[in-house]
């Protein structure tokens, strides 16, 4: 069974930067991808960025392209979100969800039903 734990959420103004982890307990990933997803109130739950395991390949959404980077240690089944010139729309929980099954193609990837384990979610809130 594999567990995720979140850490890094806050409070920050717009603007500002935070990064995110996410470890995975368990036996070490060698396929499948981590991700994170977000939730805003009264909102879907919505991609944000994800990481397939088996070539480091890094895929986002349109609206965090160029402002949020995702990245991994292999070593320690860890993925990190930094999250750089945050809006006040970023504000939501963010939530680590991750997968250990063959190699995801992009829809997959950008699929809630793409992954088998989530965190519990952390808080992101961009003041104005």
């Amino acid at each position: 069974q594999v567990q995720l734990v979140e850490s890094g959420g806050g409070f920050v103004q717009a603007g500002g930067s935070l990064r995110l982890s996410c470890a995975a307990s368990g036996p070490t990933f060698s396929t499948g991808a981590m991700g994170w997803f977000r939730q805003a109130p009264e909102k879907e739950r919505e991609f944000v960025a994800a990481i397939r395991w088996s070539d480091g390949n890094r895929f986002y959404s349109d609206s965090t392209k160029g402002r949020f980077t995702i990245s991994r240690d292999r070593a320690k089944n860890t993925v990190y979100l930094q999250m750089n010139s945050l809006k006040p729309e970023d504000t939501a929980v963010y939530y680590c969800a991750a997968d250990n099954r063959g190699r995801p193609i992009l829809t997959t990837l950008k699929s809630r039903q793409g992954y088998e384990y989530w965190g519990q979610g952390t808080q992101v809130t961009v003041s104005f």
